[in-house]
């Protein structure tokens, strides 16, 4: 699963970081920072749902049929 992040929507508030600090951290400003693009899928879904304004986005690679 990829995990996306939009600092601009980013409200400081750490809940990325609490639920998912392998995924997440914060810069000194208290800014989300993405440490991990590619999680196991378990951790994206995590993180995720805890954030509180829809800064950071999940989603699956897409899957070729040959």
């Amino acid at each position: 699963m990829k995990v996306t992040l939009d600092q601009d929507k980013c409200v400081a508030s750490g809940q990325c970081v609490v639920a998912a600090d392998d995924v997440f951290d914060q810069d000194d400003d208290g800014i989300a920072v993405l440490l991990d693009p590619t999680p196991p899928s378990d951790r994206a879904r995590t993180a995720r749902c805890a954030r509180p304004a829809s800064s950071s986005a999940c989603s699956r690679p897409s899957r070729r049929h040959v």
